[in-house]
């Protein structure tokens, strides 16, 4: 989780957007992660998992308001699929005891890290 959350950390800081290859690439690789051993997390990889999927998702959604065919509905269903995880995660943390108003400072801290390089 570790290397999945430094790689999308490393994406949200570059200057220009992956192309679709990649972003897909890093979407089936994140998928995998997550079907394999996401029940599983600790309450850090919880913290990752959500931070990477509220991002893949919001991102999959701006890319399908810009796209056009299959290419939209690749980025609808990825929307989809990590809507479902990010609830997953976040549902999670709750559970654990953490307030709306702790979740939204502890995701903004995250933003702020910056990837190792």
């Amino acid at each position: 989780m570790q290397e999945l959350f430094q790689q999308i950390q490393t994406y949200l800081n570059m200057d220009e957007e992956i192309d679709f290859k990649e972003f897909d690439q890093y979407y089936k690789r994140v998928l995998a992660t997550f079907n394999e051993s996401g029940e599983q997390f600790s309450e850090q990889e919880v913290w990752y998992g959500l931070f990477i999927s509220e991002n893949l998702l919001s991102n999959a959604d701006d890319r399908r308001k810009e796209s056009k065919g299959s290419q939209a509905k690749k980025y609808k269903k990825i929307n989809e699929r990590m809507s479902l995880w990010a609830k997953n995660f976040a549902s999670r943390l709750v559970a654990l005891g953490y307030t709306e108003e702790q979740m939204n400072e502890r995701f903004e801290a995250m933003f702020e890290e910056k990837a190792e390089q």
